[in-house]
């Protein structure tokens, strides 16, 4: 071959290449269509026994609000809304949606009136049949009620019903699970009883077992016998609930995955109301649920009949091995206050609370806790003085009418303040200040570093509140998942004065989207995370472990790193190495440890990635695992490493170690 043919043969093998290459860019994960360098990067990790520092035990948590139908239709497994048919308020005839009407006006007329036997929730609904079993549909007349969206009813699953009904007449009532129009039933029971029977009202309870499923089921009570009678307080839940106390299954089992160190609750807004007597009320939730009068949530607009309150939250935060933050109303609304001078009730009220928590079984309050399940006190040591009131008219003044007499009740108790002390000098005492940012994925991406500056003496930071919203997120995008878990990082590594941080907002019934985006997605039968909630799963070993140090060196400035030891449940030890690569270019990082007084095993040692081919990919109930990690064997694990960073990703190294021993606190 001549020269000349040579260099022809080599453009044309060089064209070849280059086209090649462009065609393996095109078809990449990441479509970045552009022939550059990696980026490089060094990381440094002491990991000596000298330089460790404990993170506090608190570190991350959960934040509830009963928002998006988060409790209501949400964690709370009661299938039946409006179940006490206040929800329409309780002047008559009031809407008692979502029961309809089976029947028409020629067979069955039905209203509210104030006929109840419980005397916080007087509403009770009224069924006249106007046909008897010659005139009746074969169906029969009565009400449904779809629950929320639809009841999710399984087949062979046990549902426990419970009603109350009173009569005039003897009653012969069909009480049945359908789908969702009522063509099909799943299970069905008789309620016959005598005149002299249900002359008064009348507790009934049944064991359902469908033979069917349904996702939009409804419960149906029927007649096809003329007459008049009573509904009231008609509760449906399945029989198998987390711990057995009533909450959903598979949307707890979500959160406790987490592991939360902490469960704050009620909220939020939910906590202030938009006017006080719309607020959530701690004494009107606990005690007999018949008896709880529900209240209408201003704020998102929607009824709650409170059967999930203050002692479910307390005893929903036992269960998930979590310290409860209670969070109370200051006298402090969306649009009012309550004056300093008159606030003497409102602090007797938090007072209460704490007695209802942690009194004996003979206290005034703690005799209530007692006679509902819970003789032993429950574990209280934080509480909230509001949401987000500093600056409201009043909240100075009566912030510190509720500090004085709670350290002075309960000396142990830690108060949190709504005033942020980032930068500033709180002018009124503290344990904790608290912390809220919503924003964009870049500035979340900076605020890495928003504590690194701040004072490492007084109270500390509780980041309560945290999350990428608006056209970042969209409903739970891996964009604010990245930026997200390089905030987090910046707390792992700020938390000598940051103890305790948690995402906001937790839950969302897809049916009602108050708020974009949130953690963890549902309906009546199924359930996902974002990407947001798959993020926190990096940090579930952080509390309470060994924070080391970590420094990284790079041409890069969409880095964020941390490396924490932590023992799983085996008490074997893990060297925990977390890299955010917020950016669209690939890294080349070199992780050199030292300071280990053990040998790594590879053996043992794993990686995870989150990450996915376009950063705003999100979840969904057609495709939940989009964007889930991977977690895969790490065969090079080693004290010095050479690994690749995707773009636009969250990957942590766990390097298995042999057990060793660190100071309490350093």
């Amino acid at each position: 071959m001549s020269w000349q043919g040579i260099m022809d043969f080599n453009r044309r093998a060089q064209f070849v290449l280059i086209y090649a290459l462009f065609v393996v860019c095109i078809t990449a994960n990441y479509g970045v269509c552009e022939l550059k360098a990696n980026k490089s990067a060094t990381l440094s990790v002491d990991a000596s026994s000298q330089s460790g520092r404990k993170i506090p035990d608190t570190l991350f948590g959960i934040f509830f609000e009963e928002i998006n139908h988060a409790g209501a239709g949400g964690i709370w497994a009661e299938l039946v809304s409006n179940r006490g048919f206040e929800a329409g308020g309780q002047n008559t005839p009031s809407d008692f949606s979502p029961w309809t009407i089976i029947g028409d006006e020629t067979t069955i007329s039905v209203g509210t009136d104030r006929s109840s036997p419980f005397k916080r929730n007087p509403v009770a609904l009224r069924v006249q049949s106007n046909c008897d079993a010659d005139a009746c549909p074969s169906t029969g007349v009565g009400v449904y009620n779809p629950g929320y969206w639809g009841m999710n009813l399984e087949n062979g699953k046990g549902y426990k019903l419970i009603l109350h009904v009173k009569s005039l007449d003897s009653v012969n009532i069909s009480v049945s699970l359908t789908n969702s129009d009522g063509s099909q039933t799943l299970a069905t029971t008789n309620i016959v009883a005598s005149a002299s029977d249900v002359s008064d009202w009348t507790k009934v309870q049944f064991e359902l077992f469908p033979t069917g499923s349904a996702t939009g089921g409804r419960l149906q009570l029927t007649t096809r016998k003329k007459g008049v009678f009573w509904l009231d307080q008609v509760s449906l839940v399945p029989m198998d609930t987390y711990m057995g106390h009533g909450f959903r299954k598979d949307l707890l089992s979500m959160v406790a995955d987490l592991k939360p160190r902490f469960l704050r609750f009620p909220g939020g807004c939910y906590v202030e109301g938009e006017r006080l007597w719309n607020a959530f009320r701690w004494t009107a939730s606990v005690g007999p649920w018949e008896e709880r009068p529900g209240h209408f949530g201003d704020v998102w607009n929607y009824w709650s009949d409170d059967g999930l309150g203050y002692f479910e939250f307390l005893q929903l935060a036992e269960d998930l091995g979590a310290a409860p933050v209670w969070v109370i109303n200051n006298g402090v609304s969306h649009q009012d206050s309550v004056n300093t001078a008159n606030i003497a009730s409102w602090v007797k009220d938090a007072l209460d609370s704490i007695e209802f928590a942690r009194g004996s079984a003979d206290s005034t309050w703690g005799s209530v806790r007692a006679s509902m399940g819970h003789p032993e006190p429950f574990t209280l040591k934080y509480m909230a003085i509001g949401n987000e009131d500093c600056g409201k008219n009043y909240y100075t003044g009566n912030y510190l009418k509720f500090y004085s007499a709670i350290k002075n009740a309960y000396p142990d108790m830690n108060i949190i303040t709504n005033c942020n002390a980032l930068g500033t000098t709180l002018d009124h005492p503290a344990d904790y200040y608290d912390f809220h940012t919503y924003t964009t994925a870049s500035s979340m991406f900076s605020q890495k570093n928003v504590f690194n500056s701040a004072k490492r003496s007084g109270p500390k930071a509780f980041v309560s509140e945290y999350a990428v919203w608006q056209s970042d997120a969209g409903k739970g995008s891996l964009l604010a998942s990245l930026a997200e878990a390089a905030f987090l990082i910046g707390l792992e590594n700020n938390s000598d004065i940051v103890e305790m941080a948690s995402y906001a907002p937790l839950f969302v019934n897809d049916n009602d989207r108050r708020w974009n985006p949130d953690a963890i997605v549902f309906n009546s039968s199924h359930v996902y995370g974002t990407p947001s909630y798959w993020m926190q799963h990096y940090f579930r070993e952080s509390g309470g472990a060994i924070l080391n140090p970590a420094t990284i060196q790079s041409n890069s400035s969409s880095l964020a790193a941390s490396a924490i030891t932590w023992k799983n449940s085996d008490n074997s030890e893990f060297l925990k190495i977390k890299i955010v690569n917020f950016g669209n270019d690939t890294v080349n990082l070199k992780i050199s440890v030292s300071g280990l007084s053990n040998s790594i095993n590879e053996v043992d040692s794993f990686t995870t990635v989150l990450t996915s081919s376009n950063v705003m990919d999100e979840n969904s109930f057609s495709n939940p695992t989009k964007v889930v990690p991977v977690q895969t064997p790490l065969t090079n694990a080693n004290s010095q490493m050479d690994a690749v960073i995707q773009p636009h990703s969250i990957t942590s190294f766990d390097l298995a170690l042999a057990q060793t021993s660190y100071a309490a606190d350093m």
